[in-house]
């Protein structure tokens, strides 16, 4: 009983640290998987405010160039680069949606700072487009451009710095994660093959135990088969031959003496024939024989 209740217990406690275990490892790696997101993510958005710098330098470039030659082919950077600043700027709202006021903040400046650099070019590329290239670089001397490029890149340094930080955390954090998911695996796997090691060992054991008893059994069982052997033989021999003997005689004393004897000693030589009868069929059963009343009646 005490085996039994134990491997009861032990069984379904393994089943229920592999369930564990399980909920345990894919717990950790759906953070390491969140870890892992968010870092790349922050990757994604260093590169897309290092995107801005760069849009805001070629807008610039193509707006001196133009200002400088007049050439039309120096205004194609400057068109592509403001196109891509709007999609830019779109995606970077987005990213920041989940990040903190003040990174909000810094990315509400530098739109507003990006557009008034904007209305600044576009103002002195208009300017020298009507012929007027003395006033056009009057506007750029007045270093207001200048000013908001300035402004533009402190604000990109800052969301940038602030950016690299959260790349550090995240990815300290996914490092941390790893770790945590391979202490968990090791120390909860180590529980495991102990206590299906002592599972095993309960089983054989137990095995072991039940091996015994079916070869006691087994003893115990020969030893019975060996007595009702001799019982058998005992009853197919002796026992026969005095029960056949006890039929027939009072067979014969009812046959002989049936007309002397009493009604009471006839009743009783009637109960002795039928006593053997009866033991004569007991013992047929016992050693298996299926013997006819008639075959009985005939010895």
């Amino acid at each position: 009983m005490i085996r039994k209740g134990a491997l009861q217990i032990a069984v379904p406690a393994l089943l229920v640290c592999i369930a564990l275990n399980a909920y345990l490892v894919v717990n950790h790696l759906r953070q390491m998987q969140k870890m892992a997101t968010l870092t790349l993510e922050s990757s994604m958005m260093q590169a897309s405010i290092s995107g801005f710098l760069n849009d805001l330098t070629d807008m610039e470039t193509g707006q001196r160039g133009y200002l400088l030659t007049s050439n039309q082919s120096y205004l194609q950077p400057y068109t592509a680069a403001k196109n891509r600043i709007e999609t830019d700027f779109a995606t970077l709202r987005a990213k920041l949606a989940s990040r903190t006021q003040g990174e909000r903040s810094l990315a509400s400046q530098l739109e507003s700072l990006v557009k008034s650099k904007q209305v600044e070019m576009e103002r002195t590329i208009d300017l020298r487009q009507r012929g007027y290239r003395h006033r056009s670089f009057m506007l750029v001397a007045r270093n207001e451009g200048k000013d908001y490029m300035e402004e533009a890149r402190r604000a990109i340094s800052s969301l940038s710095s602030a950016e690299s930080s959260n790349f550090v955390r995240f990815n300290t954090e996914q490092t941390v994660a790893l770790k945590k998911v391979l202490s968990v695996t090791i120390v909860t796997n180590s529980g495991l093959l102990v206590l299906a090691a002592c599972l095993f060992a309960l089983i054989r054991y137990d095995g072991r135990l039940l091996a015994e008893e079916f070869a006691q059994s087994r003893r115990a069982l020969s030893v019975r088969d060996s007595q009702l052997a001799k019982l058998t033989s005992a009853l197919s021999g002796q026992a026969r031959f005095n029960i056949s003997a006890l039929n027939t005689n009072s067979r014969l004393l009812l046959e002989n003496y049936g007309g002397f004897l009493p009604r009471q000693g006839h009743e009783y030589a009637e109960q002795m024939k039928e006593a053997a009868t009866q033991m004569e069929r007991l013992r047929q059963d016992l050693v298996g024989s299926r013997t006819s009343d008639s075959d009985w009646k005939a010895a």
